[in-house]
């Protein structure tokens, strides 16, 4: 067995969801790490020796290995001073990742749909499910430009990736002007596309 002298995430090879909210809170944390890319041929092993059967997951030299990706967020949040250190903020900040984890267990399921069952679900959830969970995170939302205000948090990380996933027009029968009516949400997401240390990670790829 190979001992780690870095941490190291495994994910899928993409630049989406929840391992690359992970990759990004790493990289702001000025964390140098080992970015493990999973490509399609290599699935059935990795997840079959993952914590939960599924990915992200870090190794932390001299540590259990930590699964799934709010564990991961709060730990680097944590750790890295980008997670509120208050208990009840903290709990605020979780409550809005958690909601984030709601909206990819409603949709997600439809990324394994045939087209016309496809077509069905998602034209559903745009009339209904995806307007609810909209308005329900820019109600807990402040003045901005982020969660807490003037700094970025891993909870802006991960709505961020949340609303990024439809807005650039890629996700069938679902328009990319959903969230279009949440200034608040949208503004989170912007800011973190504008703050220059997403910048600098985007620009090493």
């Amino acid at each position: 067995m190979t001992t780690l002298t870095k941490p190291r995430l495994t994910y899928f090879d993409a630049p989406v969801s929840r391992g690359e909210e992970c990759r990004l809170a790493l990289h702001l944390a000025g964390i140098e790490f080992e970015d493990v890319r999973v490509k399609t041929s290599d699935w059935p092993a990795v997840k079959a020796a993952a914590p939960f059967g599924s990915v992200p997951f870090l190794e932390w030299p001299g540590q259990p290995v930590l699964a799934h990706s709010n564990a991961i967020l709060v730990l680097i949040g944590r750790r890295h001073d980008l997670h509120p250190k208050d208990d009840f903020d903290a709990a605020r900040h979780e409550e809005l990742m958690q909601h984030v984890e709601d909206l990819r267990h409603h949709v997600s399921p439809t990324l394994r749909m045939e087209d016309a069952d496809k077509k069905r679900v998602r034209e559903g959830l745009v009339a209904n499910y995806l307007p609810s969970w909209g308005a329900n995170a820019e109600k807990h939302l402040g003045d901005g430009p982020f969660v807490a205000g003037a700094k970025l948090h891993v909870a802006d990380l991960k709505l961020h990736m949340a609303v990024r996933w439809f807005i650039g027009g890629k996700v069938d029968h679902i328009p990319a002007t959903i969230f279009d009516n949440f200034p608040k949400l949208m503004r989170v997401h912007d800011a973190v596309r504008d703050h220059a240390g997403v910048k600098s990670w985007y620009a090493k790829s």
